[in-house]
């Protein structure tokens, strides 16, 4: 991926862990009031910024490895179909 596509990851990354935060005190305020089936409502839809924050956490700890294996650049297939093949 490009130094763009990487901003912009990282940028979901950020928006992403303040959505998180926020579900997260939802769930606390939603389990003082003792509302089970809510709470467990909010709790569900907690699960699913913490499943792409880890998705994203892992590319961006990834990436600087990937950099170092390929040069400092990222490979993209799309760009690069070939891979290192070279084109007769």
């Amino acid at each position: 991926m490009n130094r763009t596509g990487s901003v912009k990851i990282r940028a979901l990354h950020r928006w992403l862990s303040i959505g998180f935060t926020l579900c997260v005190l939802a769930n606390f305020a939603v389990m003082s009031i003792e509302n089970e089936t809510l709470g467990m409502a909010v709790g569900g839809v907690t699960l699913l910024p913490l499943v792409l924050l880890m998705g994203t956490g892992l590319y961006l700890f990834a990436l600087p490895y990937a950099q170092r294996r390929t040069g400092g650049r990222v490979r993209s297939l799309a760009a690069d179909p070939e891979g290192d093949r070279r084109r007769s």
